[in-house]
């Protein structure tokens, strides 16, 4: 067993989706950033390569690169699904937290954690998505910013 914890963090802005674990959120700001900048999703990334001792987020889909410019992070996650697979890793489970302002999300974390364990190929009841809001501090609480944290537990399979 392996465990990894992952931790994102975007600026919110008028103009842009607001994608939050593979759902597009309806509300007047989205996060900025190279990709979908689905926060979430990047945390859940970071956190399950953490655990395989494969790096991060921005070694394996570099913002410099154009080839993931307005990507998919959903399908992002299939493919480190894929590489963890390869270096002989399942994920057993990801317990994330989505800590954002507004909008509320509470009718949207199944949904979430459903799109989550779909990329990974795992049951939904392997996923658990949680949303907090900053009480108001920082940008945060401000509503100029979206941040997420994830832990993934990753068992062998050799």
């Amino acid at each position: 067993m392996r465990i990894g914890q992952g931790y994102d963090c975007h600026r919110l802005a008028p103009g842009r989706p607001l994608r939050l674990g593979g759902v597009t959120v309806e509300f007047s700001k989205g996060s900025v950033g190279h990709s979908d900048a689905d926060t979430l999703v990047h945390a859940v990334i970071d956190a399950i390569l953490g655990a395989a001792g494969l790096g991060d987020i921005g070694m394996r889909f570099p913002d410099t690169d154009p080839k993931y410019k307005d990507a998919d992070s959903i399908e992002l996650l299939r493919q480190i699904a894929g590489v963890t697979k390869a270096a002989g890793y399942r994920v057993a489970n990801v317990d994330a937290t989505v800590i954002i302002e507004r909008p509320k999300l509470g009718r949207l974390k199944t949904e979430m954690a459903a799109q989550i364990a779909g990329a990974l190929g795992i049951s939904a009841s392997r996923v658990n998505v949680k949303a907090k809001t900053a009480e108001g501090l920082g940008a945060v609480g401000a509503g100029d910013a979206v941040e997420a944290h994830a832990v993934a537990l990753l068992e062998e399979t050799r």
